[in-house]
């Protein structure tokens, strides 16, 4: 998971800030022998019980409770010294590199105890659960995957910090230790006979093992994506690239979109007659703008969800979804296809059908309306050129408003057409 380093700096900044106060604090108190600690355990017997797991916070075992408390009172929960978010790092400060390339979302919002026990644990690092456990108890959907996999990966099975780093990674995304495929290298050998037959002889070693491999396991042998590109399925990568002995041996045979009719032509060339073709399709990259040539976890080979793929273009229609008091089911299940096509179309705004009254009523029965007039036959009053319409007093994407209406309040909204009975 991705994350710049505002946060984090912002938290390091309190830091700053409230650990003077701290060490101030506890040098000031000029407490009695024990009383910062030993003290404090005939009352609090919890603790004391605490302290005979195996794993101990190095402040209790000192008998330094005022390290992380203020004996006497306390503008924040439990007493604490400083805020729950930046307690940790006036000991840890350097869990975060600089200019961290992705960091945990705990981390950076500062819920070490989400993960970590502030008194005492049977694991170590005062964990509060062991290894890929404890990772589960956020990442459930993967969890689930795993345990259920056909191919299980052995270091997901046995230690996700085999490849990823708890707090923070400073140079490669999703916390990985190395980036790939020099991760990967230091258990796999790519120079043996069998890797170069597999591969029929592409030089494969040093890309990225992800573009066809998933590194969590998968249902497919050799821990392919679920989803495999028929030619790699049947080992047949020279009928999209050139000989792997050429000076170019990962080039494709044909540009574009017409590597691809090789196989897909009806499709193709049904998406070039339409008269509104989805852009991603005009440019140098054509299909793998959203399509992965491989193998994919997605179907149809997807590089990611339908939300994520269109939404790493059209991100203001998901920001516009998550701003709106109604939730509009297509968007919120990631189903954009469910009113827009996703090659080409005939009609505006890449839609399955010219008529609103159609889609919408897909879902919707618009027939609800009994006393407005929507169709072709009724001019929209604001602009004669337009039929009143779904989207007349709706927009579709959402808006602040409920119902997506275009307006707060249905008088507002009425009296755009109807201004005679404007008040």
């Amino acid at each position: 998971m991705k994350f710049r380093n505002a946060k984090p700096v912002l938290l390091l900044v309190a830091v700053a800030i409230f650990l003077p106060a701290l060490c101030y604090a506890r040098a000031d108190f000029k407490l009695k022998e024990g009383a910062g600690g030993k003290l404090c355990l005939g009352c609090h017997d919890g603790v004391r019980e605490a302290m005979k797991k195996s794993s101990v916070h190095t402040p209790l075992a000192d008998g330094e409770c005022v390290g992380c408390h203020n004996p006497h009172a306390s503008n924040f929960e439990m007493m604490m010294a400083s805020p729950q978010e930046t307690i940790c790092y006036t000991c840890h400060g350097d869990l975060i590199p600089d200019e961290a390339r992705s960091i945990h979302k705990v981390v950076g919002e500062g819920q070490c105890t989400l993960c970590h026990d502030p008194h005492a644990s049977q694991n170590r690092s005062n964990l509060l659960k062991k290894g890929e456990e404890l990772c589960f108890e956020c990442h459930r959907e993967l969890g689930d995957k795993i345990e259920n996999n056909k191919f299980s990966h052995p270091p997901v099975r046995e230690n996700c910090l085999d490849c990823h780093g708890a707090h923070a990674s400073a140079d490669n995304i999703k916390l990985l230790n190395e980036a790939t495929p020099a991760l990967c290298l230091q258990c796999h050998e790519t120079d043996g006979e069998a890797f170069q037959t597999i591969h029929k002889g592409y030089p494969v070693g040093k890309a990225d093992c992800t573009t066809c491999h998933d590194p969590h396991g998968s249902n497919q042998g050799a821990m392919l994506y679920d989803n495999v590109h028929d030619p790699v399925a049947k080992g047949s990568c020279g009928q999209c690239h050139v000989a792997p002995g050429s000076t170019e041996p990962f080039a494709l045979k044909a540009s574009g979109y017409e590597t691809c009719m090789a196989c897909h032509y009806e499709m193709i060339n049904d998406t070039l007659n339409k008269s509104h073709l989805h852009w991603p399709l005009a440019d140098d990259k054509n299909c793998m703008n959203c399509h992965t040539p491989h193998a994919s976890p997605e179907k149809k080979l997807m590089r990611g969800t339908m939300l994520a793929v269109c939404g790493a273009c059209h991100a203001d229609t998901l920001a516009r979804q998550e701003r709106s008091v109604t939730e509009h089911p297509p968007i919120a299940e990631g189903d954009c296809g469910e009113c827009h096509l996703p090659h080409s179309s005939d009609y505006q705004f890449m839609l399955k059908d010219d008529s609103q009254r159609n889609l919408c009523g897909d879902c919707h029965d618009w027939r609800g309306h009994t006393t407005h007039p929507i169709g072709d036959e009724f001019a929209d009053p604001r602009n004669k050129n337009r039929s009143v319409e779904c989207t007349s007093c709706h927009r579709t994407h959402g808006t602040e408003n409920t119902h997506f209406l275009h307006f707060s309040t249905a008088n507002e909204l009425c009296i755009q057409c109807h201004a005679t009975f404007r008040r």
